[in-house]
């Protein structure tokens, strides 16, 4: 499929379509992230979709577009299975499965079922598994999965539900648009040298994919500033509010248990790979 565009919502998109088809071009809807994406098999009709569809953007208004749903529009089911608006309930799982990739969703099931096993009758064997090493002199490599396996522990429900809403918002943008790559570098990156950081300054008794998502947070920012067509953005107030965030965890106004040194480390690895992949990727390496 040839994507030419995309909108915010399918009832918007339904005119374009039913334009579309009165020039004899057929199309697809796809859900995305933030309303539908709209492709059409035909390459050979392509340019012309394409132009049409910032005539459209332009001016979706014209009456040229309702003339065409009036002329064009189908009502029965079938023709219309894509653009089921359905119920809210089903609206809402299906755009957090759209707005993320499997690795996104992958890592989000696997924090919640240790969150589970945790606080609902496991907590000694799982804390047992997956922390950190003990002292510095302990650390045996044979269980080398205690470098990452801290990313998955969240202790409270506040936290839990702060990470993995910034995970699957900000990891669900880099998978979907830029690749799966970039993001597991990401997720093994930020899940393990914050990790060794904060056990180096406050010792082995923390966890959380904090790390990670402070390396998201700066991944996006550089690449929202540096290739900006890559559609990573993050608004400023967003900015704002996660170095305000940082900031206090210093002041221990959060308290003495915030994992400050893996919040600061996974921040400099976000901006580092931000700032490499901003220049290694190319104009066309988007995932779409």
């Amino acid at each position: 499929m040839i994507e030419i565009g995309r909108l915010p919502n399918p009832r918007i998109a339904q005119a374009f379509i039913d334009y579309l088809k009165g020039l004899n071009i057929e199309c697809q809807v796809l859900p995305a992230e933030h309303g539908v994406i709209i492709g059409i098999d035909d390459e050979q009709h392509a340019a012309q979709a394409q132009a049409e569809f910032q005539a459209f953007i332009q001016n979706p208004n014209d009456a040229k577009y309702h003339l065409a749903s009036w002329s064009h529009g189908q009502t029965n089911k079938q023709d219309n299975s894509q653009l089921d608006y359905g119920a809210p309930s089903l609206q809402l799982a299906t755009q957090f499965i759209t707005g993320a990739g499997p690795l996104t969703l992958l890592m989000f099931l696997a924090c919640t079922v240790v969150y589970v096993g945790l606080h609902y009758g496991f907590t000694e064997p799982v804390f047992n598994a997956l922390s950190f090493f003990g002292a510095v002199g302990e650390i045996n490599l044979a269980e080398f999965w205690r470098v990452f396996t801290p990313s998955l522990l969240h202790f409270t429900a506040m936290h839990i539900i702060f990470n993995l809403l910034w995970w699957w918002y900000l990891g669900g943008k880099i998978e979907n648009r830029i690749g799966l790559q970039p993001l597991l570098i990401l997720l093994c990156v930020g899940g393990t040298l914050p990790n060794i950081a904060q056990f180096y300054v406050a010792g082995p008794n923390f966890g959380g994919l904090s790390g990670v998502v402070y390396a998201l947070v700066g991944y996006v920012w550089v690449m929202g500033h540096k290739r900006p067509e890559k559609g990573l953005n993050l608004p400023r107030a967003y900015i704002g509010f996660m170095l305000l965030w940082l900031v206090l965890g210093f002041v221990e106004i959060l308290g003495s248990s915030t994992a400050n040194a893996a919040h600061v480390t996974g921040l400099c690895v976000g901006l580092l790979q931000g700032w490499f992949d901003s220049y290694r990727l190319k104009p066309n390496d988007v995932n779409h």
